[in-house]
């Protein structure tokens, strides 16, 4: 990289940071206890409070949140009169999903072709290691020069909202002049990054009824009406026939001005199979960070193996709806539940039920703390100028902490560039992402103690 002195201390770290992030990611710890042992989730919020403890964190703590689960902060003394940078991680995960489909099982951390397998190598574990290698980087050289705070939730995979309550009842605990949010990802590997802007989402349960019980389909079907298939017709009305996601009421013609992104390396970067179009309309950038897209998350309806010749009476699907910057997340909730019951035919009974809600999110890139990022990420990716991208997914903890701290700069950088493949089978972590960016985020707190920018 260069001759810059905290550049060879996180390559000198390295090894270390391997042996940590195979800890970590051993545990277990998806926040959904009907799945998963809390024991898994409480057992990785132990091991991070202890790495903070032994870096010399203050006043670390787990915190039990409204949700039922433990967020781990800590806070790290600073020379008196520094800015305060609060850095954020999560440690719960998604779940490994078909664990069939992994190569190597997803809570051992294995090295393959250059890179680290493991759930969470990347989606946030490895974000937090990101934190640990940048602030030892720089007490090996002179010193953290800002205060700073570390808070790593629990169940931001879940979107329960714990610690977004949690931090509303204590404002004072996470203040802070500029906020990291390590839970982000480089456009593409060796692209330095910053994310700008983050989708909102609603996540909305409808269950259609039409019979007092299922019934033979060859003695009552044709006139008896389908609870499915009534299903089937309000999932379809979410779509126009390109794809576009049609929601009553609800715009979707933004467009995004930042980076763009080739139809060709999307088609790549999402493995789309040989013959099948895109969809939507509008540049891929328009699509997947400046407008809305509803996704089917599930369906509850007999499975075809062991299927039986009935008509049926209920069904249910859980829907996502992400909210582009600028929607109030409520609103569009409101639309969405609307749309489903409008379109809902033959009269058949519809209930639906809100499960989850975030707002979306837009960076103010205007301030010195982007152009302090902007110049350690020059020295952390020689020749390369760093890029502002969207999101599509959400990070609800941002809005909330714009509102609490409304004077504070909000960054987002992490490990998920598309090659980790995060929240899939074979999720993976680049050792070079994470020793670029922990060099960025050392240089980043030392330009922003400075002025050096």
């Amino acid at each position: 990289m260069s001759s810059n002195p905290v550049v060879a201390t996180v390559a000198s770290l390295m090894p270390r940071a391997k042996e940590e992030l195979t800890e970590l990611v051993a545990f277990k710890s998806v926040a959904d206890f009907g799945q998963f042992p809390r024991e898994e989730s409480e057992g990785a919020a132990r091991w991070i409070a202890g790495a903070l403890t032994a870096e010399g964190f203050e006043d670390v703590a787990l915190l039990d949140t409204p949700d039922g689960t433990q967020s781990v902060y800590g806070h790290l003394p600073g020379p008196e009169g520094a800015q305060t940078v609060l850095l954020y991680a999560h440690y719960d995960v998604q779940p490994p999903l078909d664990e069939s489909g992994w190569t190597t099982p997803p809570f051992e951390l294995t090295e393959r072709d250059g890179r680290w397998y493991g759930r969470g190598t990347a989606d946030c574990k490895g974000g937090f290691i990101m934190h640990l290698l940048a602030l030892r980087a720089l007490k090996a050289n002179g010193g953290v020069p800002v205060h700073v705070k570390v808070i790593v939730e629990g169940s931001e995979e879940q979107g329960t909202g714990g610690l977004e309550r949690y931090a509303e009842e204590h404002p004072d605990l996470l203040t802070a002049d500029t906020v990291v949010i390590g839970d982000a990802g480089n456009f593409r590997a060796g692209l330095p990054t910053v994310t700008s802007t983050l989708r909102g989402m609603t996540l909305v349960r409808v269950r259609i009824d039409t019979l007092e019980g299922n019934l033979h389909s060859g003695q009552f079907g044709g006139a008896a009406p389908d609870a499915l298939a009534a299903l089937v017709r309000v999932l379809d009305s979410l779509r126009a026939e390109d794809g576009t996601t049609t929601v009553d009421g609800l715009a979707g013609d933004s467009a995004w001005d930042g980076l763009q992104y080739d139809d060709g390396q999307f088609r790549e970067d999402a493995r789309v199979l040989d013959g099948v179009e895109l969809i939507g309309a509008g540049t891929v950038a328009d699509r997947i960070w400046a407008r809305p897209a509803v996704t089917v998350l599930g369906i509850d309806c007999p499975p075809v193996v062991g299927a039986t010749p009935s008509v049926q009476a209920s069904a249910r699907a859980l829907v996502s709806l992400r909210v582009p910057p600028g929607v109030d997340a409520a609103e569009a909730t409101a639309l969405l539940r609307a749309h489903l019951e409008s379109h809902t035919p033959w009269g058949a009974r519809v209930s639906t039920e809100q499960i989850g809600q975030g707002q979306a999110f837009r960076a103010d890139t205007t301030g010195p703390a982007y152009r302090a990022m902007a110049d350690a990420m020059a020295v952390a990716y020689p020749g390369q100028e760093m890029s502002r991208a969207g999101q599509g997914g959400s990070i609800p903890l941002c809005n909330t902490l714009a509102s609490l701290y409304p004077k504070a700069e909000i960054l987002l950088i992490g490990l998920s560039e598309p090659e980790a493949r995060i929240h899939a089978v074979n999720e993976s972590v680049s050792p070079d992402e994470l020793e670029r960016l922990s060099v960025a985020e050392a240089l980043f707190l030392r330009n922003l103690a400075s002025g050096a920018h």
